[in-house]
């Protein structure tokens, strides 16, 4: 039975969500909740997510959606609290379908290491862009110049954590890259010059070259939101 995956066009979430379905190669049916309309608080969507996040997903009737993260998202969309990290999802899907995936290691270590990046991508670097990212787009307001340089330290330090691995985890492809690279990839639709980082660029270079959906699903996700950012600057 195909998953059901309720998401948005241009959501880092989502598109990280829908990256691990097409690398697992999972059959599944996409619906747009439009955050602006109001979908996302739709009897029949709240049914399924009482806490009307995007994205959720059912699995054979099983529901699954990201805690509240971005709650900056009410300045712009009433009753809105979206704008949240896939991390529960990413987490699921290798463990339903691919448990012996080094996607997501069983060892311990290996598995801690992949969540100490998830975490780092959910607790340091998101947050810290979206201070940056969403008064511009929420509120209306100049983007900051000082914020986008807390930012670039984050990025920073991410690039020295690149350095002795070629991944984001270790030396081979896990959900941490997949979600760090639907997060780089807003940041970069955003304006953020990323000419600074060499190891962040090669990292990215190196998953352009081996995820076979790169330009199906990247590619156009950073078309669609450098238009949207640009109308903002």
């Amino acid at each position: 039975m195909p998953l059901d995956v309720y998401q948005m066009n241009g959501s880092s979430p989502a598109l990280a969500v829908n990256m691990l379905i097409k690398h697992l190669k999972l059959p599944a049916n996409l619906h747009e909740v439009n955050l602006r309309t109001g979908d996302h608080l739709k009897p029949e969507f709240i049914k399924i997510n009482p806490t009307h996040t995007i994205p959720t997903i059912t699995d054979d009737g099983f529901a699954l959606w990201e805690r509240q993260v971005y709650l900056l998202a009410l300045a712009l969309y009433s009753k809105c609290s979206a704008f949240n990290r896939s991390r529960t999802i990413l987490r699921y899907l290798v463990n339903r379908y691919a448990a012996d995936s080094d996607l997501y290691p069983n060892d311990p270590k290996k598995r801690a290491i992949v969540d100490r990046m998830l975490d780092f991508d959910l607790g340091t670097l998101y947050p810290t862009a979206a201070q940056w990212m969403y008064p511009p787009l929420l509120e209306n307001k100049p983007w900051d110049s000082e914020k986008e340089k807390v930012l670039s330290d984050k990025l920073k330090l991410f690039d020295q954590l690149l350095e002795s691995n070629a991944y984001a985890a270790g030396n081979n492809l896990t959900i941490a890259d997949i979600s760090l690279l639907a997060s780089v990839s807003t940041f970069d639709a955003a304006g953020h010059d990323f000419a600074q980082y060499a190891n962040i660029k090669a990292w990215r270079s190196l998953l352009e070259q081996e995820l076979p959906y790169y330009n199906d699903m990247v590619v156009p996700y950073l078309e669609l939101l450098r238009a949207r950012f640009a109308s903002y600057k």
